[in-house]
């Protein structure tokens, strides 16, 4: 990261003097001062108030909490640095870090307390010493002002000489107007510092964000995972209930049409036509299970869970699938991505043969489905396969789709088996 009041000042230096930049940077150093005092007096108050009480045990407790002080410091100068930088450092602490114990596992805690160390006595003492520098120079510049205010008195700019007018004050001001020229490429240089310091200690660091991908990563899977696992339960509940009671209204009602059958009564029609939506509508509950999760994926693996999802395809389909057992999420995925494409297929693209392939090549499932339809298939138009190459990006897997005008369309599926 750059420091973006050194690129102001090296860019148009004679402009860096009447731009804002410099009462930036004088505010920073200014205030840093004042708040590194109160950090200090913070750090010291906990650490004698620990030690004192640590015979009690209590102690112990005021100690890690004063650890802890650099947290709010690291957030108030994140804040603060905007003055003179306008792009705000990240936040380096983990959302999933909590209480004490979490924030003293954080390096991010220690970086801060060595920070808030830092600022509260050489950043402080910089600081103090500047504003002492800056009012005595701005005491310099209205040197005529303040003489013309006191006369006749008489006034001393410098021990042991006096000045007689507001005309002796003139030279006094000149040399107040070059130490704020100075003051202001100087704060500009201790200001750049003090960012370049907070960039290392208070910023995210590459290892940080390490970590974060692989938490990341790992809560995605986790509702993956989660997603998949409730996917199943439904399709038992469905499986297990509400299909298993339209079994026995069908058998039920069919029994009933027994009973009635020989009597022309309206009766005897009403059951038989129920009797006819209770299967259809069975056949749709079994249609939907299927299309939450497949049992046969479950028992038998993706080669037939394929083979039974082909045998009811429209459009012929040759198969090519030998595969052993996969991870449950890889066959999961690898299944839905072939029901989207076969249904794609049949609707759109006009095609009168489709080819899935499959092999595992290193730990790597690659999979493909192509038809010799029109072609033209626009992949960002749908969300069904925008949900899988989803689902794919998960399991560290990829999902492209290549269909010219024309044809053939040809979807490619590639998962390591180790990413589930």
């Amino acid at each position: 990261m750059g420091v973006a009041v050194w690129a102001a000042m090296r860019r148009r230096p004679v402009r860096f003097l009447v731009s804002w930049w410099p009462w930036r940077a004088w505010a920073l150093l200014v205030t840093g001062a004042v708040q590194g005092a109160l950090v200090l007096v913070a750090l010291a108050v906990g650490l004698l108030v620990g030690v004192g009480l640590s015979v009690l045990g209590v102690g112990v407790l005021v100690l890690a909490w004063t650890a802890l002080l650099g947290v709010p410091v690291g957030a108030v100068e994140r804040w603060r640095l905007c003055l003179v930088e306008p792009e705000r450092l990240p936040d380096p602490h983990h959302s999933t870090a909590h209480g004490l114990r979490g924030r003293l596992r954080e390096r991010a805690s220690w970086r801060e307390l060595g920070y808030a160390l830092v600022q509260s006595t050489v950043l402080a003492a910089a600081g103090l010493l500047f504003a002492a520098a800056l009012a005595f120079c701005l005491l310099l510049l209205s040197a005529p002002v303040f003489i013309l205010a006191v006369s006749p008195d008489t006034v001393m700019l410098w021990p042991g000489r006096p000045v007689s007018g507001p005309l002796d004050g003139f030279a006094a001001s000149a040399v107040g107007l070059l130490g704020l020229v100075v003051l202001a490429y100087s704060g500009a240089l201790l200001a750049g510092a003090q960012v370049r310091l907070a960039q290392q200690l208070l910023g995210l660091r590459d290892a940080d964000l390490g970590v974060r991908v692989v938490e990341l990563t790992r809560s995605r899977a986790r509702l993956a995972d989660a997603f998949e696992a409730e996917r199943r339960r439904i399709e038992r509940d469905l499986h297990d209930g509400a299909q298993q009671q339209l079994v026995a209204l069908a058998m039920t009602l069919g029994l009933a049409e027994l009973e009635l059958r020989g009597h022309d009564t309206p009766a005897a029609a009403l059951v038989t036509r129920a009797r006819g939506e209770a299967g259809l509508a069975l056949e749709q509950l079994r249609t939907l299970v299927r299309g939450i999760h497949p049992q046969v994926l479950t028992d038998h693996g993706l080669p037939a869970a394929v083979a039974e999802l082909v045998a009811r395809h429209p459009v012929p389909v040759r198969l090519e699938l030998p595969l052993p057992r996969l991870p449950g999420p890889v066959e999961s995925a690898a299944y839905f991505t072939v029901t989207e494409a076969l249904t794609n297929a049949a609707k759109h693209s006009g095609a009168d043969e489709i080819t899935v392939r499959g092999t595992l090549d290193a730990g790597t499932l690659r999979l493909s489905v192509t038809d010799n339809g029109r072609g033209g298939a626009d992949p960002g138009t749908g969300a069904g396969l925008r949900g899988l190459a989803d689902r794919v990006a998960v399991l560290d897997g990829r999902l492209t789709v290549t269909s010219p005008p024309g044809g053939p369309t040809r979807l490619d599926l590639e998962v390591p088996c180790s990413g589930s």
